[in-house]
């Protein structure tokens, strides 16, 4: 048992061990997860200035949030809001706190976190970073071919799949858009801003010829020789080039990120959906919080009566 005055988690999560080891038996594997997931979720509240016996529902939800844009997998995050509900349960018994933070919330199967995405000062400086070491033509046209295919990711909001099957004639420069095909072959129109189509009309002008040499090929990005590109190749290039400007950026991470951007800037959800190619608006609604985060400093900062007296 714990006394009221033992309040760190140094002295709780042990005593709550023991409890479980004492009290339902539990396998010392099972106590091991509990004890390490308990002390991560000590860490996460401590950072966010509470702790164990302050901690509120938003803080137990931005953790589980945390796990899974981690990439951290459904039953992990299960068995560590399963040691949450333990903990609170035996906390209330002991009459250390009087309400349980883990009430009510679902079951993390059920749960839609918010992708990652990245700033827009990171997505500026990834665009403007050099993308190969060497200066060679060769390489200046695979630099060239690098930053177009940034360019295309985060303009169009395009999947990796999406981004290698592009022809040629899928693209309307002159229009200012491109005819995607999505999952199921569904066909798209996907809008190509002002950056994305010079950066096309540089790459088509000058660096895809270096590229595809004698040879013929209707993708619109390929590699030497005119070979076809691999969703391995490229998921590793924006690695490296995101790397080069001390960040960890995928595919996804693009195609989100221009998404968010847009909702942040008022883009309604149809089209957000329409953009990003969902069959379904409820898969687009993910990016509710953002606009509802957009609207609430909005509303802060203009309605007359918004701000505390």
């Amino acid at each position: 048992m714990v006394s009221s005055g033992d309040n760190s988690p140094s002295r709780i999560i042990p005593a709550f061990i023991d409890f479980l080891k004492i009290e339902k038996g539990l396998a010392a594997l099972t106590l091991a997860a509990y004890k390490r997931d308990l002390g991560q979720f000590a860490v996460y509240v401590e950072r966010q200035k509470r702790t164990l016996l302050s901690a509120r529902r938003e803080e137990v939800r931005g953790f589980i949030e945390q796990l899974f844009a981690n990439s951290i997998d459904g039953r992990s995050v299960a068995r560590k809001l399963s040691a949450l509900r333990h903990l609170y349960r035996y906390l209330l018994l002991e009459g250390m706190v009087e309400r349980d933070p883990t009430m009510n919330l679902p079951s993390p199967k059920q749960w839609k976190v918010l992708p990652k995405s990245m700033a827009r000062r990171e997505i500026e400086e990834m665009l403007g970073g050099e993308t190969t070491e060497v200066s060679t033509r060769r390489r200046e046209a695979i630099n060239s071919r690098n930053r177009t295919m940034l360019e295309v990711f985060y303009a169009g909001a395009l999947r990796v799949s999406e981004l290698v099957s592009l022809r040629i004639a899928d693209v309307k420069l002159e229009m200012g858009y491109a005819l995607v095909r999505g999952k199921g072959d569904k066909e798209r129109i996907v809008p190509l801003g002002r950056s994305a189509q010079e950066a096309l009309s540089i790459y088509l002008r000058h660096s895809r010829p270096r590229l595809v040499g004698a040879k013929q090929s209707p993708l619109l990005f390929i590699g030497r020789g005119g070979r076809p590109l691999t969703r391995q190749r490229v998921w590793q290039m924006v690695k490296t080039v995101s790397g080069k400007s001390g960040g960890r950026a995928s595919p996804h991470m693009l195609r989100h990120s221009c998404a968010t951007h847009m909702v942040e800037n008022g883009a309604d959800l149809r089209t957000v959906q329409t953009i990003l190619g969902h069959a379904d608006i409820s898969t687009t609604q993910i990016y509710t919080h953002v606009a509802l985060d957009r609207l609430r400093s909005v509303y802060q900062k203009h309605h007359p009566r918004a701000k505390a007296r």
